[in-house]
């Protein structure tokens, strides 16, 4: 009998089959609860739809010239400008995607490939993070979590976000989006900075290889810095090279053929302290701070000027100002080594001052020294007490001074007592200018100092000096407005006093002409006697019109400033600033109508909203003959007066030839001007006009001590007028400017003799000469 087989039953694996689908069921449910959670805001908050829809990134406000240039930016840390993407070049867009995400257009926020290859890696081939991924980053989370949970965590939310992203916005939105968010150091923030800061370019203009080494610094801006570590940025960029060629975006000789290049950067800071315009700019600091206190936003609250991306379309001509800029940057390095040489201490022991005693002097600087920001910081930040404030000033300190070499602004490092560095500041000689379109009253240009960096007072609107012959014209168009005077009106030049009351006493104020007692004689023709800024006949004219008359007439022209009706104010012995007197002048320029000067055209906010409009203000102070007869009384300074050098090219005469020599004006056109120096040579103007274009210069020091010994080059013309030559040859030589050389309109009736070729001894005014007509006159 054959003997029974023992059934073999299979072995029983359903209970670990079991078990695997029950781990891995829950391993799933895991990872979705995990997401869901995540979702949810179970490991920190998530934005929702209306954050993904405007997600809060800090934009700058951008400073816009009329003719479309960025003048600058006011930020706080974040100084962004959001492009769009067809400003992208098509190549910088390539590059982004052939290194940061190849698979960029086939994936909907996750990498699924590149996520497997990161895990099975376990990192060491590279992360998995796509362009999506790294914008939620940027914009919802930031730097990642040391711990790795937190880092597991924050990888979940990245992915949720990005998929939320990719749902949200499309493609090209999302690469503009990472392209504006991205910091790339050095005040750089987004791509537009970037392309501005490292090439001085618009991103639009970048070539292919900056258009890489910005991509390339996507990995890691801070270890890639061009300005730091310009090798490794280089090696950086060559990477992303080999990259859009492995994805055929260029081929291998264009690849080999740039990778030998250099990085070429052409670094532009964009800082509140550098660039175009800085005087302007800070100007416009305080009109913007001003303009937010009373405009709020529709919900009540505050405009941000530092983040809120606001846009502020100004009337500066970028072109202009950098000609306005140069004209400054050209001539005053010049004149101050002139001032420098004149005032060594062995020529002058109180140098830089003159006719102050050193007890004077010591008043001065003491004065000064609790007026500067030093003083301030240390007695309200610091709760200093006075005694350890003034004994920090004769402390050595390090610092950067200052310093014009080789004709060019620059700074030096050294170690100085602040005492010491005040008085060298006080030896600079400052100016301000001011250019504006007096049919408009568009301000084109805005120079208020040598160097923002280092002098920041502005001398074109928040400063004030003495204007000495540049009022005179004031003068002569009070009498042509109420006497009727002519240009060709003869007057005696002899000594003239005015009485005047003086503390319940009656005194006489008897000017006298610059040249001394000598300067006397003859008679002059009242253009004869502007363009040579005769005193004693300005004099007279206040005596006939009255020194109130006179001060209404500076009112309706737009000046501010306090001006006492007195006859002194005939010689200019106001203090004004070059906005008012721009202003002033631009009037005789159109036709008698004041137009106030305009700085900002349009406010916008971020999104295109127009939030301010300028409207113009405009008056009518003069009559349109009025103004045309005092432009032509102010042509005869250029044409035969202080103001000739325009006229002609190089050096006129030996004395002056440090000063004029290479400036080479030669204009032949017509010119309306007035030059104007102050006593003791403290302060020179020039004032000068064509049909559609004011400009006005002043040049000074920071105190009336500190200036020239003689008037050969203390006077406006060498110190102020060559700044408006240099900067009026550059406007000329570019066309496109439009800048007038057409003579001044005539008013159709003219009832005033201007051309003085044309007047008979019986057209003549006797009543104004003491004595009989002479048998021949000169005009």
């Amino acid at each position: 009998m054959t003997p029974k087989k023992k059934k073999t039953t299979a072995p029983d694996f359903s209970k670990y089959i079991r078990w695997f689908w029950i781990l891995f069921s829950i391993g799933v449910l895991s990872v979705v609860g995990v997401f869901l959670m995540a979702s949810w805001g179970a490991f920190g908050e998530m934005p929702d739809h209306t954050v993904l829809e405007n997600p809060r990134t800090n934009l700058a406000t951008e400073i816009i010239s009329s003719d479309g240039q960025t003048l600058g930016k006011f930020y706080f840390n974040d100084n962004r400008t959001p492009v769009g993407y067809n400003e992208l070049p098509q190549h910088l867009v390539e590059a982004l995607i052939a290194t940061e995400d190849a698979r960029f257009h086939d994936h909907s926020g996750i990498d699924a490939r590149g996520t497997l290859r990161a895990v099975v890696k376990l990192g060491s081939g590279g992360g998995a993070s796509t362009i999506s991924q790294q914008l939620a980053k940027q914009l919802f989370h930031g730097e990642g979590s040391k711990n790795t949970i937190g880092r597991i965590l924050q990888k979940v939310k990245e992915w949720i976000i990005a998929t939320r992203l990719e749902r949200q916005y499309t493609k090209e939105e999302i690469i503009t989006q990472y392209c504006n968010i991205y910091d790339f150091l050095n005040n750089a923030d987004g791509i537009r900075s970037a392309a501005r800061i490292y090439f001085g370019k618009e991103p639009k203009e970048l070539s292919v290889k900056e258009s890489a080494m910005l991509v390339g610094m996507f990995k890691n801006s801070s270890l890639f810095n061009p300005r730091r570590r310009a090798e490794l940025t280089r090696t950086r960029r060559n990477v992303v090279l080999s990259q859009m060629e492995k994805y055929g975006y260029i081929t291998v000789q264009v690849k080999d053929s740039l990778q030998k290049t250099d990085l070429d950067l052409n670094y532009t800071p964009e800082s509140h302290r550098e660039g175009l315009a800085t005087y302007f700019r800070g100007y416009l600091d305080g009109f913007m701070k001003d303009w937010i206190k009373e405009n709020p936003k529709p919900d009540g609250t505050k405009w941000n000027l530092y983040n809120d991306g606001l846009k502020i379309y100004t009337t500066i001509d970028s072109r202009m100002q950098q000609y306005a800029e140069d004209a400054v940057q050209q001539h005053m390095p010049r004149l101050q080594a002139e001032f420098f040489h004149q005032n060594t201490p062995i020529r002058n022991p109180t140098a830089p001052f003159l006719d102050l005693t050193r007890g004077a002097i010591d008043t001065l600087m003491r004065t000064s020294m609790k007026q500067s920001e030093r003083w301030r910081h240390m007695k309200y930040d610091l709760k200093k007490s006075d005694e350890e404030i003034k004994a920090s000033f004769h402390k050595p300190v390090e610092m950067k001074v200052f310093e014009w070499k080789d004709g060019v602004a620059s700074e030096i490092d050294t170690i100085m007592k602040p005492w010491d560095s005040m008085r060298y500041y006080k030896s600079f000689l400052r100016t301000g200018m001011m250019s504006m379109d007096p049919q408009t009253g568009h301000v084109k240009a805005w120079v208020g100092g040598i160097n923002y960096r280092h002098f920041q007072y502005d001398m074109v609107k928040q400063g004030k000096r003495q204007i000495g012959s540049t009022f005179k014209p004031l003068v002569y168009t009070a009498a042509i407005d109420q006497l009727h005077y002519s240009p060709c009106d003869v007057f005696p030049d002899t000594p003239y006093c005015i009485e005047k009351l003086k503390h319940g006493n009656m005194e006489e104020w008897c000017p006298r002409n610059s040249g001394g007692e000598d300067d006397y004689g003859g008679t002059r023709t009242l253009q004869n006697a502007l363009a040579n800024s005769v005193n004693t006949i300005t004099a007279r004219l206040i005596d006939k019109v009255g020194p109130q008359p006179v001060v209404d007439l500076a009112k309706k022209l737009g000046i501010e400033s306090d001006i006492p009706p007195v006859p002194s104010i005939a010689l200019g012995t106001p203090d004004l600033s070059v906005y008012e007197m721009v202003g002033a002048y631009a009037t005789f320029a159109n036709k008698g109508v004041y137009t106030k000067p305009v700085m900002v055209t349009t406010i916008e906010d971020k999104n295109g909203t127009v939030l301010y409009q300028f409207q113009p203000e405009t008056r009518d102070v003069l009559s349109a003959e009025t103004a045309y007869v005092t432009v032509k009384l102010l042509e005869g300074v250029t044409e035969g007066g202080s103001g000739t050098r325009l006229r002609h090219s190089g050096a006129i005469s030996p004395e002056y030839k440090e000063i004029i020599t290479g400036y080479p004006y030669k204009f032949d056109n017509p010119i309306a001007g007035k030059t104007g120096t102050t006593q003791n040579q403290s302060d020179g103007w020039f004032m000068g006009m064509v049909p559609n274009l004011v400009t006005g210069v002043w040049v000074g020091a920071e105190d009336r001590a500190a200036h020239f010994a003689s008037i050969t080059y203390g006077q406006g013309a060498s110190m102020a007028l060559p700044i408006w030559g240099l900067y009026m040859k550059r406007c000329y030589n570019d066309e496109t400017l439009n800048i007038s050389k057409e003579e001044f309109e005539e008013p159709e009736e003219l009832s005033i003799i201007v051309d003085c070729s044309k007047m008979t001894k019986e057209d003549i005014i006797d009543d104004n000469l003491n004595d009989a007509i002479p048998e021949e006159l000169e005009f």
